[in-house]
């Protein structure tokens, strides 16, 4: 794979979010800002633990800038915001700056995972 970028998370918009979220059972949405250096720290963090989820969990992101109304529908007020998503239902929620081992343990937690 020399020369290519792996493009982890999908990027979702309002106008993709219902339908990105409802194809899999388990979803991991980051809410994000381009400005937002805490949410810079924590996606490579978050993209790491993806590849251990691949085909489990699928990971997503979200522009607040990009898609405010998405950002109040879901409460992330405060970013980096993660909403978990099962059967596309939220189920739960984590926000800030999270260590790659907590996260990765609540992760499993909130969405009844091994």
């Amino acid at each position: 794979m020399k020369g290519k970028v792996l493009k982890l998370m999908l990027h979702l918009t309002a106008k993709n979010f219902e339908q990105e979220t409802s194809k899999e059972p388990l979803v991991v949405v980051l809410f994000y800002a381009v400005w937002c250096g805490k949410c810079a720290m924590m996606k490579p963090i978050v993209e790491d633990i993806e590849k251990n989820y691949k085909g489990r969990i699928k990971f997503c992101e979200v522009d607040i800038g990009e898609s405010p109304s998405l950002a109040a529908k879901y409460h992330a007020d405060v970013i980096p915001a993660f909403v978990f998503f099962k059967k596309n239902t939220p189920v739960g929620r984590l926000q800030g700056m999270i260590d790659d081992g907590i996260f990765e343990k609540r992760m499993k937690r909130i969405l009844s995972i091994r």
